[in-house]
């Protein structure tokens, strides 16, 4: 396997400290793996009782979103079932995908309680998101709607994207929906840092 592709860290993942047991290993990465698309989704269902501000809502979800995706793309799915995918330029331009797993051997090694934490995780937030989709969409909730196929496009990605590591197999779905929650992150982020800077001018009523 080549390891010296461009990621945070280009370490082997043979090179963790590994042992086989059940006990949670990593707990902080598996609290940070739950927390943010947990968060998103309470925030989602309770907002209305607490605000009555769509934008605020909106931002604090996309945030919540924005954070999930990137802990579980780049942290998460490493530490915890040896999996890792990303993209990058290649020296003709074009856009390639790389998806990883750790041996056979190393992969024994895993906690298993981590693995089922894990995946159990990576699904059931798109399933959360599936069902919000048809909610607002019979309830003729536009706004709402866009923001539940934000959430659905970046959970389903990372999903996607794992699922291409585990099962080894050409998935151009995967790496189609990952570019574009790749994109929109970034963009997402951008604008929210550039609202917060930004304030309507007050328009003060002649005398």
């Amino acid at each position: 396997m080549d390891n010296n592709g461009p990621f945070l860290d280009n370490s082997s993942f043979d090179s963790f400290d590994q042992s086989s047991s059940k006990s949670l290993k990593h707990p902080v990465v598996t609290f940070c793996h739950l927390i943010f698309r947990s968060l998103a989704l309470l925030v989602y269902l309770m907002c209305g009782w607490f605000s009555d501000s769509f934008i605020a809502s909106f931002v604090s979800i996309i945030l919540l979103l924005s954070l999930d995706f990137w802990t579980v793309k780049n942290i998460t799915g490493r530490f915890m079932v040896g999996l890792r995918w990303w993209n990058y330029i290649s020296d003709s331009g074009e856009s390639e995908w790389v998806f990883e797993s750790r041996t056979e051997d190393s992969a024994n090694t895993l906690s298993s309680t981590e693995v089922y934490i894990f995946w159990t995780g990576l699904v059931v937030a798109p399933v959360f998101w599936v069902l919000f989709f048809f909610t607002a969409l019979f309830s003729f909730k536009l706004k709402w709607l866009v923001l539940v196929i934000i959430g659905l496009t970046l959970s389903c990605s990372n999903l996607l994207g794992y699922l291409r590591c585990k099962l080894g197999k050409t998935d151009s779905t995967a790496a189609m929906l990952s570019g574009v929650a790749n994109q929109y992150l970034q963009q997402r982020m951008v604008q929210n840092v550039m609202g917060m800077f930004k304030s309507t001018p007050r328009t003060e009523m002649p005398v």
